[in-house]
């Protein structure tokens, strides 16, 4: 039995308990705070103590309860716990009644874990983008079941929130010590989930989604690393939103720092307040959480903008930085031919005044930089004299107009490392010819006792993509995306919004490892990945394209409408049923009457076989409806059409289907390439349609399938809200989630077709470009005449012709022969 003693004002508060059953919650959360509650000292406890009590002394007042403690250490030290906000609150409380009730009950246990890995397929944590008591409270409730452990088949998305619970060093240290039987099996449950991270295990119950197969993960060891002294940082420039190259800087920092039981430090590099702002901070904070990584500490560069002046003042003293005012374009000349400037033998008196007038932003100064005096002579570039000091006018987000110069990242980088004590900065190889430069500061500027170690790893490329934020930032002011938030882009929030899923990021992240290889990626292995999360536990539904549909008379239909009651997921029961609207007159698609025949019959999904009768057509001979006759005996396997179908009732819904290609039409971008010049002329297709009613009840967020179309994720939810001035109510929207494959599901699905080079996200074979044909058929002719030649060999050799020998080479022979005169005649039209 033990006692917290809280220090608060001038009063001191006691939490009392039986050792027996400690308040977890309250545990873990007081860990959490930190040092708000740093005094807390466990002592014992007579034994007549019942449950948890947090006492007031002198006062008396007493709270009683593990989750009542735990509420007001939240509430007193950290709001992100249990944030003021009604509605958020209240859905931590939902979570904390379920861990008392359902989660402690053994007969609701198994239903009550089984809600709970569906609502993790999506997510990271039970409430909002960061942690909260509800994560905090439902974690302590597993730990403490005995239905619960690391073997618990079908949960994988709990075993992978579990795990990364048990890594963050609140949740380590409270197990370890009052639940100690539990610490090997969250190990194993560890190494589960980090497999799980690629996917479900074998044992998964029918119906969970999940990425098949463990992904082959090499990671290099951090030289020199010891346990629990290894301090990684993360350092964006909080000028945009984070994008898929942020990523996997940030996931390889916090695997490290995890891995050796370290220290993650998140710093924001603020150094350029012309481009940054705080609406950047929050959101990339944001994004960080919503990949589940909860850093130790967070700092901003410019909490050390003094003691960097401090520095440089003193490198201009030792003789090691100078003040240039040669023109800008002019220096970059110079240092590219190797020619030293006029200023880099200047006095130090005659340094000091003009570095005097940068801190000043004297007209002067403004046309000034402080350069680090390193070597013009050398064959790296970056040991040329670099800047490390200019003049801004802009106010900073955090410190006003305190300051007119600001430090270069190269410069500020290797101070603020090693004044925080990081062990190993991991840094993209695209900065390796700046390594040099990185250890001369450290070599060279006086009071840098600390050295940290530098690890390379490859930078992430992805094909037809732009990662630069100052490109990125263009699309935004120029009204090509609606913002950083856009699904064309490739920030976390663009992909997310575009129907990504949090594990399918992680693991594609994951699996590149940290090796110093170069490579560039298609998103299509990334699109992929996330299908084998969604495929199996999303709802199917049903659209029409609403300019182009076809009404289809059953003669023999219900002449007034009919409903039934069908899976939303035919292999996934689990997801419950939804209803179904017969009528006998039925809306298809245009695309879907074009391939019927008269007297066919044809499969309508969800209800049977029908006759098609008659089609009738205007005089362009597009179709304008059809006839026919419901055949429900016939059988569906014998059917060659099964098309998806919608009652012509007036409870349907708009719906607006958005697709989005990629912002550029070149693979790769060349050196000295205009990228400008690339750019896709049409970026988004939107397509309306006629949705089923069904659609109605989907929020936000909430992914789908539209059979025959594709999947998709509701960006806008269907209100009914009518705009003013318009008599339709405002559409629903629908964002397609690309699935990776290079054909699309069938003659509904994509319409993006990309003008260029490529073809678009999932577009058809049939869109095959001229030039691909060409180079296409050359290469099966080569195959061919090569083929031929090798066959007259054999004949020369007089070597018998049999079927069984020469059969397979025949086979491919045919194959090849065929392809040409298919792409001749792609060529022909």
């Amino acid at each position: 039995k033990g006692t917290v003693h809280v220090p608060m004002a001038s009063n001191t508060l006691i939490a009392r308990f039986p050792k027996a059953t400690p308040p977890l919650v309250a545990l873990v959360t007081a860990q959490v705070v930190g040092s708000a509650v740093a005094g807390v000292k466990w002592t014992p406890k007579p034994g007549d103590q019942e449950g948890a009590e947090l006492v007031q002394y002198p006062k008396g007042f007493t709270l009683r309860g593990d989750h009542t403690i735990a509420r007001y250490f939240a509430r007193k030290h950290a709001d992100h716990l249990y944030p003021s906000d009604a509605l958020h609150a209240s859905d931590i409380d939902q979570w904390l009644d379920l861990a008392l009730t359902d989660f402690a009950c053994d007969k609701a246990f198994p239903a009550a874990l089984a809600h709970l890995n569906t609502y993790l397929t999506f997510r990271t944590f039970l409430s909002g983008y960061q942690l909260t008591l509800a994560d905090i409270a439902v974690w302590v409730a597993l730990k403490k079941s005995n239905a619960f452990d690391s073997n618990t088949a079908g949960v994988d998305n709990v075993h992978r929130w579990v795990a990364h619970l048990d890594s963050l060093d609140a949740f380590a240290s409270q197990l370890t010590k009052y639940l100690p039987n539990k610490v090997a099996q969250s190990t194993t449950t560890t190494s589960t989930s980090t497999s799980n991270v690629s996917g479900p295990s074998a044992a998964a119950a029918k119906g969970a989604g999940g990425i098949k197969g463990k992904a082959k993960v090499k990671y290099l060891e951090l030289k020199g690393a010891s346990e629990g002294k290894v301090v990684t940082r993360f350092p964006p420039e909080p000028s945009g939103y984070l994008h898929m190259g942020h990523v996997k800087a940030a996931l390889l920092n916090n695997y490290y720092a995890r891995q050796y039981k370290g220290k993650l430090l998140l710093r924001f590099d603020d150094t350029n307040p012309t481009k940054e702002s705080v609406e950047f901070v929050d959101m990339i904070t944001r994004d960080l959480a919503t990949l589940g990584i909860v850093p130790d500490q967070v700092t901003f560069s410019s909490d050390n903008f003094d003691k960097c002046l401090e520095f440089a003042d003193n490198m201009i003293k030792d003789g090691r930085a100078y003040v240039d005012m040669t023109p800008a374009e002019e220096m970059k000349v110079m240092r590219m031919n190797m020619v030293e400037s006029q200023y880099r033998n200047a006095s130090v008196e005659e340094n000091l005044k003009l570095w005097d007038e940068m801190k000043r932003g004297t007209p002067e100064g403004m046309k000034c930089v402080l350069r680090a005096k390193l070597n013009m002579q050398s064959k790296n570039g970056c040991m040329r004299d670099p800047s490390i000091y200019r003049v801004v006018l802009a106010p900073h987000h955090r410190t006003g107009t305190k300051y007119k110069v600001y430090p270069i990242y190269d410069f500020v980088c290797p101070i603020v490392d090693s004044l925080e004590g990081v062990t190993h900065a991991l840094r993209s190889n695209e900065y390796h010819d700046r390594d040099e430069q990185y250890a001369w500061f450290l070599q060279n500027i006086r009071g840098l006792e600390h050295k940290p170690a530098i690890q390379d790893f490859s930078r992430l490329n992805f094909m037809y993509t732009l990662l630069s934020k100052r490109k990125l930032q263009w699309f935004v002011d120029n009204g090509v995306v609606e913002g950083w938030n856009s699904p064309a882009f490739p920030t976390v929030q663009g992909i997310l919004r575009r129907g990504l899923t949090v594990e399918a990021l992680r693991e594609f992240i994951i699996a590149q490892g940290s090796s110093k290889h170069e490579n560039l990626q298609g998103m299509e292995k990334l699109w992929a990945l996330n299908k084998q999360v969604i495929d199996r536990v999303i709802p199917r539904y049903t659209a029409v394209e609403a300019s182009r549909k076809v009404k289809l008379t059953l003669s023999n239909g219900p002449s007034s409408p009919e409903f039934a009651s069908v899976p939303k997921h035919k292999d996934n029961e689990a997801l419950g049923k939804k209803i179904v609207t017969y009528s006998n007159q039925v809306w298809v698609e245009q695309e879907d009457a074009k391939l019927f025949k008269p007297d066919e019959e044809i499969t309508l999904k969800d209800w049977g076989n029908a006759i098609i009768r008659k089609i009738n057509k205007d005089q362009d001979g597009t179709i304008t409806s059809l006839e026919g006759e419901l055949h429900l005996a016939g059988d569906y396997k014998l059917t060659e059409w099964k098309i998806t179908w919608l009652a012509d009732v007036p409870d349907h819904i708009p719906v607006r289907l958005q697709e989005f290609d990629y912002l550029i039409t070149k693979p790769k971008l060349d050196k000295g390439d205009d990228w400008r010049a690339f750019i896709n002329p049409q970026i988004t297709q939107e397509t309306l349609a006629l949705g089923d009613s069904q659609l109605k009840l989907l929020a936000k967020g909430d992914r789908l399938q539209l059979e025959r179309r594709g999947y998709f994720i509701v960006d806008e939810p269907y209100s009914g809200d009518v705009p003013p001035g318009q008599q339709q109510p405002h559409p629903m929207v629908l964002i397609m989630i690309p699935d990776g494959r290079a054909t699309t599901q069938s003659h509904l699905s994509s319409k993006v077709q990309l003008k260029g080079t490529i073809g678009g996200v999932n577009k058809a074979t049939t869109t095959t470009t001229t030039t691909d044909t060409v180079r296409g058929s050359v290469g099966v002719v080569v195959v061919v005449v090569v083929g031929l030649w090798l066959a007259c060999r054999r004949c020369r050799r007089g070597i018998r012709a049999r079927l069984w020998t020469n059969g397979p080479l025949l086979l491919l022979w045919w194959l090849c022969c065929k392809q040409v005169l298919v792409r001749l005649c792609v060529l022909g039209g």
